[in-house]
Formats: C-alpha cells, sequence, structure tokens
C-alpha cells in the first residue's frame, strides 16, 4: 500500500476483502463533534481564520469575496 491518501488505497484491497474491512476499521478519519477541525469554512473547507457570527460560516478569506453578495458594507 504505498498511498498516502485514505481513499485511494480502495484501489488496491478491492481484492482483499479482509483486509479492506480492517484498514477501514483502524484508518478512517475520526469524526470531529467539537474543536478547532470540525469548524470548516462552507465553501472552501480550510479550517483557520473561521467566521461564525450571524451564521456566516465561512473563513475569512471567502467572506472577504462573498461579503457584497451578503449584504455587508464596507465603511472604512
Amino acid at each position: 500500500m504505498s498511498y498516502s491518501n485514505y481513499d485511494k488505497v480502495f484501489k488496491q484491497l478491492k481484492v482483499k476483502p479482509v483486509k479492506l474491512t480492517k484498514y477501514v476499521k483502524h484508518n478512517s478519519p475520526k469524526i470531529r463533534k467539537f474543536g478547532k477541525s470540525y469548524l470548516k469554512c462552507g465553501v472552501c473547507g480550510r479550517i483557520g481564520g473561521h467566521i461564525r457570527s450571524y451564521g456566516i460560516n465561512l473563513c475569512r478569506q471567502c467572506f472577504r469575496l462573498n461579503a457584497k453578495n451578503i449584504g455587508f458594507k464596507k465603511y472604512s
């Protein structure tokens, strides 16, 4: 198994169902319920610079691009 991505290994393990179930059991990503990695941008999926207020759920870069479309004004 030479792939570093979790999903790409399935190509190699399709013919070995027992090893595939063991791989999925031990190597699947943990489902997050709270914390930094739970809050992702709705557009691009970034973790850092997240804006939650008003239910926006965007990172700061996507917010700057979409602020006028959402209805925000720049006052300076």
